[in-house]
């Protein structure tokens, strides 16, 4: 059984035509910009301008602030947690995992960004954060196991301990003023992690 915030909105039951599926991305990714830099204070009508689309097409996708934050910050972690295959598909274990550390930050930049509003919607009873840690979770605990069947990395450190790391780390140094300090900091927790030979 699942709650109500896992079911998707009948806007996205039910398949988008192409054109409608690309200004549906583009009008995310433009909030996600707009969001990250203007927090609460931004406008729709910036957001639709940003994405190139008008405010009717921004509404029809998302009637609401609230819909539209919910539905972008779902959308950054699918997008984070997808990338965990992606880049082991084409990276040696330990980069895949090093790059997605840095597509971490990325994420938590853009949901600091909408934080204020992500706690809004829950103090609703909204729950904007569904599963997501455990998907994040999951993305790590993939990586690890690819990097310790590569023989690269220590056994004694699980997805939760490196998910906690990650997210100490970014609350100290989240935000593009603190950036080479957060990648200093992540290269120092991945070689920890290093197996030693």
């Amino acid at each position: 059984m699942t709650d109500g915030a896992d079911r998707p909105s009948r806007a996205e039951a039910r398949p988008l035509r192409a054109d409608a599926r690309r200004n549906r991305e583009r009008i995310l990714a433009a909030a996600v910009r707009v969001f990250t830099t203007q927090g609460l204070d931004a406008r729709m009508e910036h957001i639709a301008k940003e994405a190139g689309v008008g405010s009717a097409t921004l509404y029809r996708n998302f009637p609401t602030r609230e819909v539209l934050v919910e539905a972008v910050y779902r959308n950054e972690v699918a997008q984070l947690c997808d990338a965990a295959p992606e880049l082991l598909a084409r990276e040696s274990p330990a980069e895949a995992l090093r790059a997605w550390t840095r597509l971490f930050l990325d994420y938590v930049t853009a949901k600091y960004g909408m934080i204020d509003a992500l706690r809004a919607i829950a103090a609703t009873g909204g729950n904007p954060y569904g599963h997501s840690r455990e998907m994040i979770q999951g993305a790590i605990a993939s990586l690890l196991d690819a990097c310790v069947a590569a023989g690269v990395i220590r056994t004694d450190i699980g997805p939760a301990d490196v998910a906690a790391a990650l997210e100490g780390i970014a609350l100290t140094s989240a935000g593009a003023e603190h950036r080479e300090q957060a990648e200093r900091l992540l290269d120092l927790t991945l070689d920890g992690l290093t197996v030693r030979r």
